[in-house]
């Protein structure tokens, strides 16, 4: 669901970003003169902000689109509203009658046409947006989503706690998991194939469609391919070697049970 949101954030803004660049790269002109309309800047400055500002927004717009550095471009989106928000605020504040010029036009306007409450609300929803791709990057049909490395690339460490963690359709193949903590894991097919699980804590770990074949499991206490009754659920796994699959509970695998 958070990957959802994330991902329209992330469209929207790079929609926004590359709107108002384009408008502005279109007219370099009307730029100039909504820049220099906020009289902050000397004039040596206003010619290099307006050029500027255009192709930032343009890279903005298409770093956001591919999902590319999310997290950096959020932060960088961050520092840019936060200045846009705080030019309209001085403008306001000091009386001046101006358009911010956020989406091409800007400069002087009429003394009742300003819109600076209006502007400075759009920009905060803007900036909310931005600040949620810095918290939580992560979204789909993102190139970081591409790039980034998957469970089998990480190295999983002894007694790491690894609780309420959702490794859908990882592969884990060989991976060392003994004492690590699974305990509310969802692993629904899941690669664990070959995977020492010694010690791993499955309290209310779902394991349902992991593959098992082959996972070392000694003192996970599966049995029966079923985990105990503390909650852990195997439904669907493959557990055609676990330890433990045929055997009754305190019985060796050369025992077998009386007769029924």
């Amino acid at each position: 669901m958070f990957d959802i949101v994330g991902t329209l954030f992330r469209l929207g803004l790079a929609g926004v970003w590359l709107v108002s660049g384009w408008l502005k790269v279109s007219d370099p002109n009307q730029t100039y003169i909504a820049v220099q309309a906020y009289d902050v800047l000397p004039g040596g400055l206003v010619s290099v902000v307006a050029a500027a500002m255009p192709f930032l927004e343009l890279a903005l717009g298409v770093l956001l689109l591919l999902g590319l550095g999310t997290r950096l471009t959020g932060v960088l989106s961050v520092l840019v509203l936060l200045a846009f928000i705080a030019a309209v605020a001085q403008s306001w504040a000091r009386g001046l009658s101006i358009d911010c010029g956020c989406f091409g036009g800007g400069g002087a306007v009429a003394e009742g046409d300003t819109r600076y409450p209006q502007e400075i609300a759009r920009d905060a929803g803007f900036l909310l947006m931005a600040v949620w791709l810095v918290v939580r990057p992560r979204t789909r049909l993102s190139l970081d989503g591409r790039f980034a490395p998957t469970a089998a690339d990480e190295d999983v460490e002894p007694d790491d706690d690894l609780d309420d963690a959702d490794l859908d359709d990882a592969d884990l193949d060989g991976t060392d998991l003994d004492g690590t903590d699974l305990d509310g894991t969802d692993l629904d097919g899941t690669d664990l194939d070959g995977a020492q699980l010694d010690g791993a804590g499955p309290a209310n770990t779902r394991l349902g469609g992991a593959g098992l074949s082959g996972a070392g499991s000694a003192g996970v206490g599966l049995v029966d391919g079923r985990a105990p009754a503390s909650g852990a659920r195997v439904d669907g796994a493959r557990a055609d070697e676990v330890p433990g699959r045929d055997e009754a509970p305190g019985r060796s695998s050369g025992e077998r049970g009386p007769a029924r």
